[in-house]
């Protein structure tokens, strides 16, 4: 099969086509033809040798593919709900960017109706991890306000749709003012230049000085502080990434004082059967939104998959708003 590898940690050009072996499914995984994979922060880090895949995981990057159904056992299949040509997108831990990919059985969910390959593969990470932390973890209920940091980005998107599907007031963040207009688009109620503006202040002030209920932060760092500051009483910060760094001052006064939950969480070492709650609960309750057309998936740019080198050096930009996809036909 047609692979993308990582030939030694480094910038986007170390990404090479290359021909491997198509994997075979062990006893609960399914192997899937692949259409489309899904690119994702965590790829990048993968490429550079920062975000080491877990053991017994293929070394091939991509976390999120869409195609049919090519293989497994009879038992699988049951088990899954799925025949072999189905039409599926599954989360992976690894292997994504190839022809061929196992996933495991529980990861799997059909394709929404009316949706691309193209469109299905953009899902699963993004869903996965929003629905794990905005409303498992942090709980958003219908009538709350969210605050998203990183509104443009594939998290952000994915995140502001559901949230106002389910009920929620939805504040973002973004860093430039067309970003924050394509978040207003997507259907962002308030958009922050956090470029021009203090998003604390900004938050205070469009909640009337209640603050956020819940705040999803990908970027660490100094931000915490801050989101502190402009969080509601009984508020819940849930932290999915550090790309502002790992240090943080935080004012402990305000931690008790507001009663505020701060959590932090990954997905791709979690179990398989955590995995697979996740993915049942998107089918029940996400996946009807979006064959609905309340939440729809927002790509930025397609690429041919021998050119996943451009595809990383676009993402690293960050001057995308939504995902960027591989296409393997």
């Amino acid at each position: 099969m047609r692979a993308i590898e990582i030939t030694a940690p480094g910038g986007p050009e170390v990404l090479q086509a290359c021909e491997r072996p198509a994997p075979v499914p062990k006893a609960g995984e399914l192997l899937i033809a692949v259409q489309a994979s899904g690119i994702n922060r965590p790829d990048v880090l993968q490429r550079k040798g920062l975000y080491p895949m877990p053991p017994g995981v293929s070394d091939l990057p991509g976390l999120e593919i869409a195609g049919t159904v090519a293989g497994g056992s009879a038992e699988d299949l049951a088990v899954a709900g799925l025949a072999l040509g189905d039409a599926v997108c599954a989360l992976v831990a690894g292997g994504g960017y190839a022809e061929f990919c196992v996933a495991p059985a529980g990861q799997c969910l059909p394709v929404p109706r009316g949706l691309t390959m193209i469109e299905a593969a953009s899902l699963p990470e993004t869903c996965f991890t929003v629905w794990q932390n905005v409303f498992s973890i942090a709980r958003l209920q219908a009538g709350e306000t969210l605050l998203v940091q990183g509104g443009s980005s594939g998290i952000g998107v994915t995140a502001i749709q559901l949230a106002k599907a389910l009920g929620a007031q939805v504040i973002v963040t973004a860093g430039s003012d067309a970003k924050c207009a394509a978040c207003l688009a997507i259907g962002a109620d308030h958009a922050i230049n956090y470029r021009t503006q203090d998003f604390a202040t900004e938050v205070k002030r469009i909640t009337g000085g209640k603050g956020a209920n819940v705040i999803l932060d990908m970027v660490a760092g100094d931000y915490l502080g801050r989101e502190f500051a402009c969080a509601a009483e009984d508020g819940r910060i849930a932290v999915i990434a550090v790309q502002g760094g790992t240090a943080s001052q935080i004012d402990a006064g305000l931690l008790l004082r507001k009663r505020l939950t701060l959590t932090g969480s990954t997905l791709r070492p979690r179990t398989v059967a955590y995995k697979t709650v996740i993915a049942q609960e998107l089918k029940a309750q996400a996946w009807p939104l979006i064959e609905s057309g309340r939440v729809k998936p927002v790509i930025h740019q397609v690429f041919a998959a021998d050119k996943a080198a451009e595809a990383h050096a676009l993402m690293e930009s960050s001057t995308h708003v939504g995902k960027i996809v591989l296409s393997w036909v």
